[in-house]
């Protein structure tokens, strides 16, 4: 077999997370900063905090080859990506690499937004080491690709960001790079150029023999592109191999790592009704936080009544990342001697677009809010859903009702 044209071997990032104090005063702020200088500790030292955002990270990459980095936030992607792109160095290891690097890791990389699309086509082109002759020959291809020509010279700081991605992946993916590095930025595009994004890949991979690394949350797109993935976990590579194999293993991990938190009631519940507990599971009873777009889900929420509830509701809520409210779903209220409860809400699909959702609980008596609190967070993979309509009457437009039940436990 060839030498793999990305070769990593036992790579680090270490970075020093400051918690100093506000200085009180003039003197205390120069203080502080002259013994740095000096490269002294704060008196009392503990004003830094060592944290490795990866640690000995290894793995090969051959020609040709399509490998899908996924993880959760936090893991460790765009910093291993940014040294593979040579923007920042790593603490420990080495990364070998054999070949121009094109590299779209966040929207506005490599562009300068005082200068127009056209221009930044040809300084993207020199900075990949193209001649002006090489360049001119792709630009048509890459403004058709990018679907930009009215506004080719226009001045790219006034263009959107979905306009800034197009041309930003035209320009990398057609002048040449024998090695392609895709962040999560293709997400700022709708839906059907991120189709033509990943047909593009596939071509450049498949037909012309380029390296693909592409890192995404969309499961799927992963599946259909990559032959091979690496998973990372806590800054470490927690598995590598076969991409079907090692995104089982990184949602069989999503399935058993289900975050919720109920607080402890408020004592001027204590002798009325507070929530107690809430599970949120796929429909064959497993605890899940990772929801493909269409398939069903549910959440149990348990609570208990110390004395006589006189139309006590429970409501569940979802907020997307930005703060929008997308869903709200009451049980109907209904009169409860005092017990142990559990109000089980099922959708039959999640009809929201892929993202990151809040799981609101609150419960109310006759039609006065009791109790409220974010308890849990739901991520919803896969491509774009028809049926997300955000803010309406800042509850969210419920299209898709929950269907709701009350036991007694």
């Amino acid at each position: 077999m060839s030498a793999p044209v990305i070769s990593v071997s036992g790579l680090g990032k270490r970075y020093f997370l400051s918690h100093q104090r506000r200085a009180d005063t003039l003197r205390d702020s120069l203080a502080r900063r002259f013994r740095r200088l000096l490269g002294q500790a704060a008196p009392g030292g503990g004003d830094t905090e060592e944290f490795w955002a990866l640690r000995d990270v290894s793995f090969d990459v051959h020609q040709g080859d399509v490998v899908g980095i996924i993880g959760r936030n936090g893991a460790g992607k765009s910093t291993l990506l940014k040294i593979l792109s040579r923007i920042t160095e790593p603490t420990t290891g080495t990364v070998r690499l054999r070949g121009r690097i094109a590299s779209l890791l966040e929207v506005g990389t490599g562009f300068h937004p005082e200068l127009s699309g056209r221009e930044n086509i040809y300084l993207n082109g020199a900075i990949l080491g193209m001649s002006r002759a090489e360049i001119a020959r792709k630009f048509d291809e890459i403004v058709a690709f990018a679907e930009v020509e009215r506004f080719l010279d226009t001045q790219v700081k006034h263009y959107s960001s979905g306009m800034y991605v197009r041309l930003a992946f035209a320009v990398a993916a057609h002048l040449e790079p024998e090695i392609l590095i895709v962040d999560e930025v293709l997400a700022v595009g709708d839906a059907a150029f991120q189709k033509k994004c990943l047909g593009k890949m596939q071509a450049v991979s498949r037909t012309e023999g380029r390296t693909v690394l592409f890192v995404s949350h969309n499961l799927p797109s992963i599946r259909e592109l990559c032959r091979s993935a690496v998973l990372l976990a806590g800054g470490r590579v927690q598995a590598a191999g076969p991409c079907p194999r090692v995104l089982e293993i990184y949602q069989h991990g999503l399935a058993h790592s289900v975050a919720t938190s109920v607080p402890p009631p408020p004592a001027e519940l204590l002798d009325r009704a507070y929530a107690t507990g809430l599970l949120v599971e796929n429909l064959a009873g497993h605890a899940c936080s990772d929801f493909p777009v269409g398939t069903p889900w549910r959440a149990r929420v348990r609570f208990h009544v110390s004395r006589a509830q006189r139309r006590f509701g429970v409501a569940l809520g979802l907020r997307s990342a930005d703060g929008t409210a997308v869903q709200t779903v009451w049980h109907p209220p209904a009169d409860l001697a005092p017990g142990d409860y559990e109000v089980i809400f099922t959708q039959d699909r999640v009809v929201l677009e892929a993202g990151t959702y809040t799981v609101i609980i609150g419960l109310s008596e006759d039609d006065r809010n009791l109790q409220q609190f974010d308890a849990a967070r739901i991520d919803c993979s896969g491509e774009n859903a028809v049926g997300y309509y955000p803010g309406t009457a800042g509850l969210g437009l419920v299209l898709n009702s929950m269907a709701t039940s009350l036991q007694r436990l």
